[in-house]
């Protein structure tokens, strides 16, 4: 029987029970997107500190689980110029979206936000849409 499915529990636990431990004991939402894009302005945000080791800790984890055998780690599969456009658009897209999946999808639909659900529900179409289409094209 694959055990997958266990390691995505175990992680979505994970996530959850993160975002939880964050809202109450900051009263704000663990958004990674709102807590990285704090760090770009120092002065404004009282909580620097606070961010960067959240950020560290989004960095430092993985590594730490593949270096401890916990985790595998997943070959790049394009080159450096590829990876950082693909972290712009990224970045884009969730400037424009208000928000990323870990704000929306976990944050914003344990609170049964309205933008949260709709904003969820349309990154799983569009990533629905976007393997329909690259399978189409022979390009997975």
């Amino acid at each position: 029987m694959e055990s997958d499915w266990i390691a995505g529990l175990i992680g979505g636990l994970m996530i959850g029970g993160a975002a939880a431990i964050y809202l109450l004991g900051n009263a704000r939402i663990m958004g990674a997107s709102g807590i990285i894009s704090g760090l770009l302005d120092v002065a404004a945000t009282p909580a620097w500190a606070e961010r960067a080791i959240f950020a560290a800790a989004l960095i430092a984890t993985p590594a730490i689980l593949v270096r401890s055998g916990m985790g595998d780690a997943s070959p790049a599969i394009a080159g450096t110029g590829v990876m950082i456009l693909a972290g712009l658009l990224v970045g884009f897209g969730t400037r424009l979206g208000n928000g990323c999946t870990s704000g929306h999808g976990v944050c914003g639909i344990s609170r049964m936000s309205r933008r949260g659900i709709v904003a969820t529900l349309t990154y799983l179409l569009t990533g629905g849409i976007a393997v329909i289409v690259a399978r189409m094209l022979g390009w997975s």
